[in-house]
């Protein structure tokens, strides 16, 4: 499968992808479309990638302006892919990558000296990761209030309603695939 940056200063370049089924990229066509209803919001934005696999939502984000992106994943093959992603598109100087284990904690984040206000998450389909990965990122603190959260997800997996401090603007279905954006209400 071939990936490509779909906007911005890095548009057309392609993105080394993991063989095999284990990592999922985003397809083309929904990229484009998550980052057409975030708009203007992903200029300057200080971006937290989970569950990053390749980096493409990420290496988006920066080239469509983001300031800065915290890719974590713990995949082996997928971080490689990544790391070859990032330096082919020279954005070292921008970007971080961790291998983490999401659904432990984000303690990562308690590195960096600000807080996130755009987030990606795509967790495997159909593992319920949802919920404790937005746990996780409450008790981190990284995010600011008002945070855009987008996780793509399986249409069959529900994102968990009983939490108040995330609230759902928006869900878009892409065949199997459905995008819900969250702001974080703290």
């Amino acid at each position: 499968m071939t990936i490509r940056i779909i906007g911005g200063e890095l548009k057309g370049r392609k993105l080394v992808t993991v063989p095999g089924r284990q990592t999922r990229p985003t397809a083309d066509r929904v990229r484009e479309s998550m980052f057409n209803i975030l708009g203007d919001r992903v200029r300057g934005a200080l971006v937290l990638d989970l569950f990053a696999g390749t980096g493409a939502m990420g290496i988006e984000a920066l080239s469509r302006g983001a300031e800065s992106v915290l890719f974590a994943d713990n995949d082996k093959r997928a971080l490689t892919a990544l790391e070859k992603n990032v330096k082919e598109c020279s954005l070292e100087s921008r970007a971080k990558i961790i291998k983490w284990d999401i659904l432990r904690n984000l303690n990562i984040t308690t590195a960096f000296q600000h807080e996130f206000n755009l987030v990606f998450i795509d967790p495997p389909y159909n593992k319920n990761m949802i919920q404790s990965t937005l746990s996780n990122l409450d008790k981190s603190q990284c995010i600011e209030k008002g945070a855009c959260v987008a996780i793509e997800h399986s249409a069959q997996e529900s994102i968990p309603e009983k939490d108040q401090r995330f609230k759902i603007s928006d869900q878009r279905r892409y065949g199997k695939t459905l995008v819900s954006f969250l702001f974080y209400m703290l």
